[in-house]
């Protein structure tokens, strides 16, 4: 789940990009705090400054969030600027907290460190350049870092349970988009492009099925209102999970129904949900259901299509019937009529 404040990024950093912050200067932070080292010191304990401030390493395996897994986010424990997100931390074997990613692109800031005879890259808080840790090249995919980060640079921040992401595939975004945008307890619904491995992909790359993304919609949604395993539902019974790469007449990899999963908890709701619905389809599901890597949005002109273009022959011939049966299936679950 996300926090309000929509610090979750969707563009995945590699070490090809921590090299290049390393060597050139990192993204410019959303604000800035600067202390003396005596203000520094009033505010946090010893142990906090000797490695917050003074870039000291507390010893592997003591660190109060070393086997902590509770949800939340991360914050510098200097200046509370959100770093880390629970669902992205990891058991390395280290003896330090580890995360795949930072909340933020520009949340983290980072040089590289010559120190005790090694070549490293030193991750600060890029709003008040408070010492994390280090990152390296040797973490799990799909991105393939290990934010090494010490306990007593960071506090854990109460997470917002009120709002939510899920990012799922089901044909034409045009068509998802249009049915989701009708559920109640959705906020916001994003076309976009998710699951391969081309950088920024165009709409006119996507057509030709060779960047391995498929359509997607990013869905912004309240979970107390909308549980995840019933915006599943609403998912399978919308569109036909039980062709592989077509929905209808459109047809290639980038029209695949897939469920793109943040962490295990997602991951097993949308295996059993999806176990669920089997019963309701004559042949087999193959809805394919992979970790979230990258997620690009797409271009204006693809945003709030149906809405913006009801007139047109493929929104009347297609779309219509996806919302009519929306609104026969979920009565309970539809919004003041759009």
């Amino acid at each position: 789940m996300c926090s309000t404040l929509e610090i979750r990024k969707e563009y995945m950093l590699t070490w090809i990009d921590v090299i290049k912050f390393a060597n050139n200067g990192s993204p410019a932070p959303d604000r800035r705090v600067e202390k003396t080292e005596d203000e520094w010191k009033a505010i946090l304990t010893p142990s906090q400054f000797q490695i917050a401030r003074l870039k000291g390493t507390e010893r592997a395996g003591t660190g109060e969030f070393c086997e902590r897994h509770e949800p939340g986010l991360y914050g510098c424990v200097c200046c509370d600027t959100p770093l880390f997100d629970s669902r992205l931390k990891f058991e390395s074997g280290s003896g330090w907290p580890s995360f795949t990613q930072p909340v933020k692109e520009n949340a983290i800031k980072y040089e590289k460190d010559t120190s005790y005879g090694m070549v490293r890259v030193e991750v600060m808080c890029n709003t008040c350049d408070a010492h994390q840790g280090h990152v390296f090249p040797d973490g799990p995919e799909p991105s393939g870092l290990r934010y090494c980060i010490n306990s007593a640079s960071m506090k854990l921040i109460e997470e917002d349970k009120t709002e939510a992401t899920a990012i799922l595939g089901g044909g034409c975004f045009w068509c998802t988009e249009a049915v989701f945008q009708r559920v109640k307890g959705v906020e916001k619904v994003e076309s976009g492009y998710s699951g391969g491995t081309v950088k920024n992909p165009t709409y006119r790359e996507i057509g030709t099925g060779r960047t391995g993304h498929a359509e997607v919609i990013k869905i912004t949604y309240n979970p107390e209102v909308l549980p995840y395993a019933d915006l599943l539902r609403i998912f399978f019974s919308t569109h036909d999970p039980t062709t592989l790469n077509r929905q209808g007449y459109d047809q290639g990899t980038q029209y695949r129904s897939v469920i793109f999963y943040r962490d295990e908890d997602e991951k097993q709701t949308a295996e059993a949900v999806k176990v669920e619905m089997k019963d309701y389809f004559d042949d087999p599901i193959v809805t394919e259901i992979s970790p979230l890597g990258a997620y690009y949005p797409a271009e204006e002109d693809h945003q709030d299509y149906y809405n913006e273009n009801r007139e047109q022959p493929y929104c009347r011939a297609i779309i219509d019937p996806k919302v009519q049966k929306l609104r026969s299936m979920f009565k309970d679950r539809l919004k003041d009529e759009i």
